[in-house]
């Protein structure tokens, strides 16, 4: 497991890496079924997905800009480019969630939930239950802790997860 924090094409990056004990396939089947995201990710998205397919999720349009089944899947939404590609390792993959965004101050925000996302996602691979609540009472302590690791006033996450009901 490791998280970073990198410029990318000019833009803050955060990237994620996470061994999984599923194969390339399973994993696929998680990110690109439409039920299956719905389970982890922040938000349902109605996808094929299909390279140029457009969607829209909370309010946000997106466009799906790459697909390399079973192994690489970009889409940007709400004007940020979001990338998971998948490599076999062993018996299991490597899970490598690459997220673009525009403002450094976001980092710690964007971190925490994907932290969060990707505990979901292992739940649901695991055949646990992915609704995370157990794991979210702790998503502001991670917030926090990824802001202080970028070095990025953690307040700005704080208010972000006030926004969305989470204290």
């Amino acid at each position: 497991m490791s998280e970073r924090l990198e410029t990318i094409e000019g833009r803050p990056a955060l990237v994620f890496e996470r061994r999984l004990d599923h194969s390339v396939e399973r994993v696929w089947r998680a990110i690109a079924d439409p039920g299956e995201l719905a389970q982890w990710f922040v938000a349902p998205i109605g996808w094929t997905p299909r390279e140029g397919e457009r969607f829209e999720s909370m309010g946000a349009a997106g466009e799906v800009t790459r697909v390399e089944e079973p192994r690489l899947l970009e889409w940007v939404w709400g004007g940020e480019l979001q990338r998971v590609e998948l490599t076999p390792d062993g018996d299991g993959c490597l899970l490598v969630l690459t997220h673009l965004f525009d403002r450094r101050e976001q980092a710690g925000d964007h971190a925490g939930g994907w932290d969060w996302h990707l505990r979901r996602l292992d739940a649901l691979l695991a055949g646990r239950d992915p609704s995370g609540e157990e794991e979210r009472a702790h998503l502001r302590a991670r917030t926090d802790a990824y802001s202080e690791r970028f070095g990025i006033d953690p307040e700005i996450g704080r208010r972000a997860l006030a926004e969305h009901g989470i204290e």
